[in-house]
């Protein structure tokens, strides 16, 4: 019995590596614009439910990429959960993107600070974060604190909460579905080079 327990712990952990840093790149002349994603409570519907996508929200993301823009995922997820996030992305539909995630103790206890830095260095690659989603407070901080206008970022409202977290931001999402036609619609596509 005790080898079966330390081969199922070996198993479960095998997958739990955490994910490599990833690097930003530089901006191409004329197609750098960008919309950031946070992942728990965003994509998900609330930062518990790690392994449920919200509906739609694949459908939501890939209308930004297929209008041209660069998708960035960043997440603070712990760091035994965090190798399964590519994986979770492809097999909901997700559309390929730069994914950054935290990679250290105070990185995850500090998530504005993480997230606005990360944020920094997109800018500083030449990026142009033109809309940003995320669900909690410390998005809308680092969001704010990275010079995205409030006119830019939405709030996802988290399962069960009657109000979306404060911050910056334009309005209060109840799900993807409803803004489905506003990014099919009042989204322009960016330029091709």
């Amino acid at each position: 019995m005790r080898h079966l327990i330390i081969l199922a712990v070996a198993v479960f952990c095998s997958s739990c590596a955490q994910l490599p840093p990833a690097d930003v790149v530089n901006a191409p002349p004329r197609q750098a614009q960008a919309v950031v994603f946070d992942i728990d409570g965003t994509l998900t519907p609330s930062v518990t439910t790690i392994f449920e996508a919200r509906e739609d929200a694949a459908r939501a993301v890939r209308l930004f990429a297929d209008k041209g823009y660069q998708i960035i995922y960043l997440s603070t997820r712990a760091s035994w959960f965090s190798a399964r996030i590519p994986g979770w992305l492809q097999d909901n539909g997700f559309p390929a993107g730069s994914l950054h995630v935290a990679q250290t103790d105070e990185d995850r206890s500090r998530p504005d600070a993480y997230k606005t830095g990360m944020l920094k260095t997109f800018l500083a690659h030449g990026w142009r974060v033109s809309f940003a989603y995320g669900d909690s407070s410390t998005d809308f901080s680092a969001y704010a604190a990275a010079g995205i206008p409030k006119e830019s970022v939405f709030a996802l409202l988290r399962r069960y909460e009657a109000d979306c977290q404060p911050g910056e931001w334009k309005a209060c999402l109840k799900g993807w579905t409803e803004h489905l036609d506003f990014v099919a619609r009042s989204v322009p596509s960016v330029p091709a080079n």
